[in-house]
């Protein structure tokens, strides 16, 4: 008996062997496998460095004025994404997110064993912690599968052992959406609130924008209502407090921001006017062509300086639209006032009735470009004050031109361009000969080019023909504004430009402009001071406060008429050269709206007036009486140095 008993007893524990040994092997395989899972994925997955993945993303780019005031923003298409260091996260905002996505992050592996196994269990939110969501994001991977899970979990914990907390939550806060078609705090700051990212942010507003990160299309107020948003404001303030970041009084004193929330409609980055619209592509333009397109920009988080004044571009567009109103439909207008001293654009004004920018399209500037041919005499040695022939027909280049005569007798070229006479022009054109004219032009500014077409040529882009007489050959103001500025700066060339620097996330500029003056109509510097002094003392007049300037009105008449097609304003001192066109999309003739014929003294000249008597009232007077700046003067420059 004692045999059987010890035979069934021995059979037992060996089963019990059999079970110990089988749980053991299965408690192994449930604990080993997966680790082995995890330490082999660790090994063979790999995330893209935060560095690597913020610089892969296109951002907005930044115009700011010259003063370093934001000017417009260009997002990227897929939007507004202004790049925000760390340090310059509010840290009430950094609280905020903690608080409501992520508790444990300063001390968590990556992600919070705790929440997981809360959502595994319950089916709710709280698996996915900040580290999770950066990858989730980084990678484009939202897939709720358990192998995604798991390679998640792998690169949440392996990105915490190679990057710092700060670094994580600098690159997440920055890819993640707020809504609005906004990524970052800075764009979404500027999207609900109207205002510049800093440390005045209240809590209030943290807790509004912390919010907002869950699920931005559902908590918007404008998408849901104030109610809905107000409640996950509520929610993010009860989080804020019960761990700790607000205390009760502090909690209890917070406000749902609603009523300064702004409309969608109210986002800066997403609607330009159309005169800004003008100012973004010309400078983009400019850009290209010093090497930097945008592609490059956005990629490098870089911020464009240009070389506008606030004041200054408010004063253009309030002397365009003010003299425009009441006019004609037709009536279209353009302004540029360039610093002679150093090419920068001050004010730039295409007009705001559409796409086309009247400031940086060629127009034809008829007798407004007469200062220029007389540049080219006077280099010749022709004296503004010799008297000139004036007859009502002239020959040049084989057409035939027939104005009327206006030139009192005797005719002077000085008189001539007081009187608004043509056919000394012509005459002196037939003087000097085309080639001279044009390289007098070309001297003051006018490029050889424009988007890749030759400028101040026939059709065949290489003969000079007889428009370069009566400025028939379209020209931009921006390139007129800048070649008067040479006779502005005595006979001294710079190039017209609107971009100042280029400057990297910490505000470094990696490029600035970089244009010397250099002697316009001579390598002799007296010889271009004497040229661009003698046209000066010839178009000499003064601003309605009694301030000496110099001004040339002119007009292109239309087809073979003698009705006005474009009139022009052209003129400057030496803070300011501004070039106004008044015209037509379509090249017609323009009467006024009292039915009286368009002309450069009319419209054209009333908003030259009116800007450049507002933009100077802070100005110093810089010429004497006669028109000429006094002997020993230093140069003021303009708005915005």
């Amino acid at each position: 008996m004692e045999d059987a008993a010890d035979r069934a007893g021995a059979g037992r524990r060996r089963r019990w062997r059999r079970v110990r040994r089988i749980s053991y092997c299965v408690f192994g395989a449930a604990v080993g496998v997966p680790l082995i899972g995890f330490w082999v994925a660790y090994l063979l997955l790999d995330v893209r460095s935060p560095q690597e993945v913020l610089a892969s993303l296109n951002k907005t780019v930044v115009l700011e004025y010259g003063d370093g005031s934001e000017l417009l923003k260009v997002p990227p298409a897929e939007g507004d994404r202004l790049f925000v260091p760390y340090a310059k996260v509010p840290e009430k905002l950094r609280d905020a997110i903690i608080a409501t996505e992520d508790p444990t992050f300063w001390d968590n592996a990556g992600f919070d064993p705790t929440g997981i196994g809360r959502a595994f269990l319950t089916g709710v939110g709280g698996g996915s912690g900040i580290t999770q969501q950066y990858i989730k994001k980084s990678t484009g991977d939202d897939d709720a599968t358990l192998g995604r899970k798991l390679e998640e979990l792998v690169l949440a914990t392996k990105i915490t052992q190679q990057q710092s907390k700060e670094r994580i939550f600098e690159s997440y806060v920055n890819i993640i959406s707020f809504g609005r078609g906004t990524f970052g705090p800075s764009a979404a700051m500027s999207a609900y609130f109207g205002r510049d990212l800093d440390q005045s942010m209240t809590w209030s507003e943290a807790a509004f924008l912390a919010g907002m990160i869950q699920s931005p299309s559902v908590h918007d107020p404008a998408a849901s209502g104030d109610a809905h948003a107000a409640k996950r404001w509520g929610y993010v303030r009860d989080k804020l407090r019960q761990r700790g970041y607000v205390t009760e009084v502090e909690a209890a004193a917070m406000v749902y921001p609603g009523a300064e929330v702004r409309a969608p409609s109210g986002t800066r980055a997403s609607r330009l006017s159309y005169d800004e619209y003008h100012v973004k592509q010309q400078v983009l333009t400019e850009l290209e062509q010093d090497g930097f397109p945008l592609s490059r920009l956005q990629q490098g988080n870089l911020t464009v300086r240009t070389t506008l004044d606030r004041g200054a571009q408010a004063a253009a567009r309030t002397a365009l639209s003010d003299r425009l109103k009441g006019e004609p439909q037709e009536f279209r207008g353009g302004l540029v006032s360039v610093d002679p001293s150093t090419g920068a654009v001050r004010a730039y004004d295409g007009g705001d009735n559409g796409v086309r920018d009247y400031a940086g399209t060629a127009h034809a500037p008829g007798s407004a470009f007469y200062p220029l041919t007389l540049a080219a005499g006077l280099h010749a040695g022709v004296s503004p004050d010799r008297a000139v022939a004036s007859p009502d027909r002239i020959r040049f280049l084989g057409e035939e031109f027939v104005y009327p005569g206006r030139c009192a007798k005797p005719c002077t070229l000085r008189i001539a361009m007081t009187s608004g006479a043509d056919t000394p022009f012509i005459g002196l054109a037939g003087k000097v000969g085309p080639d001279a004219v044009s390289a007098a032009a070309r001297d003051a500014g006018i490029p050889d080019t424009v988007d890749g077409e030759p400028t101040m040529r026939e059709k065949d882009g290489y003969l000079i023909g007889s428009g370069i007489a009566v400025g028939r050959y379209p020209v931009r103001p921006l390139d007129l504004a800048g070649a008067y500025a040479s006779f502005a700066d005595g006979g001294l060339r710079t190039t017209a430009h609107l971009v100042e620097a280029v400057l990297d996330q910490d505000g470094t500029p990696v490029w600035r402009h970089d244009d010397t003056a250099k002697p316009s109509f001579d390598d002799d510097a007296g010889v271009s001071r004497r040229i661009a002094d003698g046209v000066t003392d010839v178009l000499r007049t003064s601003l309605p406060d009694g301030r000496p300037a110099a001004l040339r009105t002119g007009e292109f008449q239309h087809g073979n008429s003698t009705d006005t097609q474009d009139g022009w304003a052209i003129g400057y001192t030496p803070q300011l050269s501004t070039a106004v066109w008044i015209g037509s999309d379509d090249d017609r003739r323009l009467p006024e709206a009292t039915d009286g014929e368009l002309t450069g003294a009319t419209v054209p000249a009333q908003v030259w007036r009116a800007f450049m008597t507002q933009t100077h009232r802070s100005l110093p007077v810089r010429w004497n009486e006669a028109g000429g700046k006094r002997a020993g003067e230093p140069v003021e420059r303009g708005p915005g140095s």
